[in-house]
């Protein structure tokens, strides 16, 4: 079972073209440092890099590494975002 597969009925092109799925779910959610490392080195060249990051940001998806990005990093993004639309 792929990455992306985990999505059951919710897949799209960019989900079909990600490098995830040449490698097993579990190696997204990882339960250490090392572990969101090599995930995210996966996702570095992923051309679907930029879709699964909104999708996962859209979602408010909280566990797992998403568009190369750990769960706190998507915390900070959103704060960011926030903060920026509540400045205009």
């Amino acid at each position: 079972m792929a990455y992306c597969d985990v999505l059951v009925g919710m897949e799209s092109n960019w989900m079909a073209a990600g490098s995830c799925n040449e490698h097993p779910p579990s190696l997204f959610f990882p339960s250490d440092g090392v572990g969101v490392e090599v995930a995210k080195k996966i996702c570095a060249d992923c051309p679907s890099k930029e879709p699964c990051l909104e999708y996962a940001l859209a979602n408010r998806i909280d566990h797992g590494v998403w568009g190369g990005t750990s769960e706190r990093q998507r915390r900070r993004i959103l704060k960011a975002r926030r903060s920026a639309a509540m400045a205009r």
